[in-house]
């Protein structure tokens, strides 16, 4: 037998690959170690705390509080009809998910640049951990949401629908945007730090552009055609719309805000893959 077929390759690296490749193949391969960083962030997120996961409702409890007295009692905001709870709690649900997957993602290069430096592994195995494991706050406080709703459900004041059977795809859609827009934004903080800085202001700015505390149908005239391009008014608005049986969504709304995400996705992989080449010279 000749020795080309009794060598078998069991790596093979290459110079190169397209820069709209995930390697999802390769990702999957290094699962074991997705689910290392995934117990290491949900570990260390409440290491030396006294109330550890109970925070997972705290947050989620006092913000709803909040926004009950300052924009359903002081400034009057709509709710179309829905119990104030239930409302603000649905979009501080959605919120709080893609804010911290996308706050977490937008510096994977510059918060792990020691570990890149030190061993090879699928860069896109941060990022995709940071997604899963804020998947599983989000699990805590959607049973906190349950609750409620379950609440309300039997004293009749809501009337949810069949969309209630999209929910895991309006998941993933959140979990995708944020993926991308981590991806665009951790590759241009490698060399612009200011951006870090710009991005928590902008994420704060871009929750009053989304409907988390008011419906789109309150909107009106350029502000509501804004919105509409907003690839996470779709989301909101279907999830409340599911749910509590209010709003005007309309599946083109959801259409709309899944081209969106996808070229959103498909922008980040390039940079992502671009910058990852050599980002070590510039971190």
């Amino acid at each position: 037998m000749s020795d080309s077929q009794n060598n078998q390759w069991t790596e093979t690296i290459e110079s190169s690959h397209s820069l709209f490749d995930l390697n999802l193949k390769e990702v999957w391969r290094y699962r074991d170690l997705a689910y290392m960083f995934v117990k290491r962030d949900f570990v260390s997120s409440f290491k030396q705390t006294i109330l550890g996961p109970v925070w997972f409702f705290i947050n989620p409890i006092f913000t709803t509080i909040v926004y009950i007295v300052v924009f359903g009692n002081i400034a009057k905001l709509s709710t179309d009809g829905a119990p104030k709870i239930l409302f603000y709690l649905a979009g501080i649900t959605l919120w709080n998910y893609f804010s911290s997957c996308l706050s977490a993602t937008s510096n994977v290069f510059t918060a792990n640049a020691s570990i890149f430096g030190k061993v090879y592994f699928p860069r896109l195995i941060m990022p995709i951990s940071i997604v899963l494991s804020n998947l599983m706050r989000f699990g805590v406080q959607m049973g906190l949401f349950l609750i409620v709703f379950f609440y309300y459900l039997f004293k009749g004041e809501i009337q949810p629908n069949w969309w209630i059977l999209a929910t895991p795809f309006l998941i993933i859609l959140m979990a995708i945007f944020a993926l991308g827009m981590g991806m665009i934004f951790s590759s241009l903080t490698t060399k612009y730090r200011d951006l870090q800085m710009l991005l928590t202001f902008g994420i704060s700015l871009y929750m009053y552009a989304t409907p988390v505390i008011y419906p789109a149908s309150s909107l009106k005239g350029i502000f509501r055609t804004i919105a509409f391009y907003n690839p996470l008014t779709g989301i909101f608005e279907c999830f409340k719309y599911a749910w509590l049986g209010v709003g005007d969504f309309d599946a083109t709304m959801l259409m709309i805000s899944t081209l969106l995400i996808f070229a959103i996705l498909a922008i980040g992989t390039v940079t992502f893959n671009k910058v990852e080449k050599g980002f070590m010279d510039t971190v």
